[in-house]
């Protein structure tokens, strides 16, 4: 590795071969920080059946997957101490000096955070997400989230709304220099937002038919995504706008629904349901429309948007979480997430296709000026650097940081981190890492990173001669 380089593993219960906004910002920025010479491996869960054990992606990404099944949503259950021993032998025989959490429901990434201060290890944390305050889940999953978060070097969002959210629910919050009894937020949260690879999203070279207006939803058809209000819209706009078709790719719990109201309405032919989408083919879906919907009731940033209005489409979207922030005004438009808005805002942007008011492929250069992963792995390792260089939390401060949870919560964690100490002192004693076998730094990134490209142009010179 150059000098001044770093060796980071990033830990997540979501990563390939689960296919989801966080799985690619993961493996987005892993790739682009190994090709400005940074070592990156990925520590996940197993994938059975035969996804275990250790895998390697281009340019150059180790991944462990670890052998721990999930209970719900790729998600693991929280096991503190059965984490430790696979962390502890990965962290020290790959010399990993800093390590990058991803997203508030991965209990591997809340565990990293917890165990690698007794490495001496450096600690940042990505939230990738929205949750409210009120409902049991979110209740519980803040808490978590506020116990890992107090003892983290460093925060980012993906989205200012995001930061202010992650603010509240991990109670990143600290006494005043100048008013202990003031509270201030920490300045180690950052926000860094998502991007996009714009290449794999230009639009159609053919002009789009003007007889036929296409709206794509491209989603997870879940409750949160907002399908109840494409459910209760879609009869509308089929009524008003004869030339309307709607394509909807994605797989849910709310797919019955959708299913249930083209019966009901008769639109077998105005309502096309694709099913499972893999991301390779979203842009092969894209470009079959002019106008892209999204009805989320939350959503941090939302990729889905951005690759839709590079892909040269016309957004319309609910005004919710971090979605005002991603496009100009000119380029989307805002509904309140309620059925007569949602239907206001479509027919409104119906209207501005029609009347060819929309340039696809100005769209498309603007949003590629706009978002790009180089620039996301340079702000990110801004951060790394920053972390580095500040003092580490000494274990007496992370008590008392763990205290402050509350009577109950404090406790607990407090105890967790106490016996999580004691555990790993037994295993330092129990496997001394002088009996380890470490990995040889010899490979340079840079030529895993070459390699990568010569196969890539390779390839694609495989391609153009084959069609």
């Amino acid at each position: 590795m150059k000098d001044g380089a770093l060796a980071i593993a990033m830990i997540s219960d979501f990563f390939y071969p689960s296919v989801g906004g966080v799985e690619n910002h993961i493996y987005m920025l892993s790739a682009n920080l190994i090709r400005r010479g940074h070592k990156v491996i990925v520590i996940t869960h197993s994938h059975p059946p035969d996804r275990v054990g250790v895998r390697w992606l281009l340019p150059s990404l180790k991944v462990y997957y670890i052998p721990f099944p999930t209970i719900a949503s790729s998600a693991t259950l929280p096991n503190y101490f059965t984490f430790l021993p696979y962390f502890r032998t990965i962290i020290v025989r790959e010399h990993i000096n800093l390590i990058h959490a991803h997203a508030s429901l991965s209990s591997l990434g809340q565990e990293g955070i917890l165990h690698s201060h007794f490495f001496g290890v450096r600690t940042v944390f990505t939230d990738h997400s929205l949750f409210g305050f009120e409902d049991a889940a979110s209740i519980l999953t803040n808490k978590l989230l506020a116990a890992a978060l107090k003892n983290v070097d460093a925060v980012i969002c993906v989205s200012h709304t995001g930061r202010e959210n992650t603010v509240l629910r991990g109670q990143l919050f600290e006494p005043s220099e100048d008013d202990p009894s003031v509270s201030v937020m920490r300045q180690s949260v950052y926000t860094i937002p998502n991007a996009l690879v714009a290449e794999q999203f230009t639009p159609s070279p053919q002009p789009r038919p003007s007889e036929t207006i296409n709206i794509v939803v491209i989603s997870r058809l879940a409750y949160r995504k907002g399908i109840d209000l494409l459910v209760a819209t879609a009869p509308r706009i089929c009524a008003a706008f004869p030339n309307v078709k709607f394509i909807v790719g994605g797989d849910g719990p709310k797919l019955n629904d959708l299913l249930q109201v083209r019966e009901r309405h008769l639109l077998q032919d105005r309502i096309e349901l694709l099913g499972p989408i893999r991301h390779r083919d979203v842009r092969d879906v894209l470009i079959r429309g002019s106008i892209f919907l999204n009805t989320s009731l939350t959503e941090s940033f939302g990729i889905a948007i951005l690759e839709a209005a590079c892909t040269g489409l016309y957004v319309v979207a609910t005004r919710v979480g971090g979605v005002p922030e991603i496009l100009p005004e000119d380029m989307i438009s805002f509904a309140n997430p309620d059925e007569d808005d949602v239907f206001r805002a479509i027919s409104e942007a119906i209207h501005i296709v029609s009347q060819g008011k929309h340039d696809p492929l100005k769209a498309h250069e603007r949003v590629k000026s706009f978002y790009d992963w180089m620039e996301v792995a340079e702000r990110t390792e801004v951060v790394y650097n920053t972390v580095i260089r500040s003092d580490p939390i000494d274990f007496g401060t992370r008590v008392r940081r763990s205290m402050d949870l509350g009577p109950s919560a404090g406790v607990i964690y407090t105890t967790i981190l106490i016996v999580d100490c004691l555990f790993f002192l037994l295993l330092e004693w129990w496997m001394p890492r002088e009996d380890m076998d470490f990995v040889q730094a010899h490979w340079k990134t840079e030529v895993f990173s070459e390699l990568a490209q010569e196969t890539s142009r390779a390839r694609r010179g495989q391609l153009r001669r084959f069609t």
